[in-house]
């Protein structure tokens, strides 16, 4: 029944409202929230040392990953409120952060453009175009699955070329290139992906909550 009020969803879209406007501010402003919040991700792993003589102790075998989730959050916004409001958020975040606004990571104003990092900014539309492509069939697990690796492949590649132009202007060198990449698009990847599938997760219910309110 509660797949079935999804789809429901899906195939109508939300009917615009002042609901509708108070939800897309509230997901520009979710969007600007978790551009500043950090969440310190502590999980188990496997010390690159534990091969050698050297004596482990407990906190060897634990890491902390300091995660910015913003990406997660442009992937739930696209998904619940659909793509055309989904859409609108997103760019209202864009313009507000290119209106001297400090909303984005380093600041804003007409000059962002230039940063490195602009290019994801810019990636999260057609990241959440294509993952709500993917989710018109439904949310199964596999269409989750899908999306969330579709969405944040999208931002990643997409930031990636633009940061390579930028630093093409600027005439960068390549240990400046490949430092970047691997602090930007290295192992956060993962934790883009696995954080954008338990968003897009939690949106299959939340879209049902919707239906009986709007």
């Amino acid at each position: 029944m509660a797949e079935n009020n999804v789809k429901i969803i899906k195939k109508d879209g939300i009917k615009f409202s002042l609901a509708t406007i108070l939800l897309m501010l509230g997901c520009t402003y979710l969007i600007i929230l978790s551009t500043f919040l950090q969440l310190d991700i502590t999980h188990v792993i496997i010390p690159g040392k534990i091969f050698s003589s050297e004596k482990l102790v407990f906190s060897d075998f634990l890491y902390t990953y300091k995660f910015i989730p913003q990406i997660p959050v442009i992937m739930f916004i696209g998904a619940f409120l659909g793509r055309r409001f989904g859409l609108i958020s997103i760019l209202l975040y864009i313009v507000l952060g290119l209106s001297f606004l400090p909303v984005f990571g380093l600041g804003g104003g007409p000059k962002y453009i230039l940063e490195y990092g602009f290019g994801y900014i810019l990636a999260y539309v057609p990241a959440m175009i294509l993952a709500d492509i993917v989710l018109e069939n439904g949310f199964s697990n596999k269409n989750i699955l899908k999306a969330s690796l579709i969405g944040v492949l999208t931002i990643h590649v997409l930031g990636i070329l633009y940061m390579l132009f930028i630093a093409g202007l600027q005439h960068e060198g390549g240990a400046f290139i490949k430092g970047w990449i691997i602090a930007q698009s290295g192992i956060k990847i993962i934790y883009d992906f696995v954080f954008s599938f338990a968003a897009l997760f939690t949106v299959r219910y939340a879209k049902i909550v919707l239906w009986f309110f709007m």
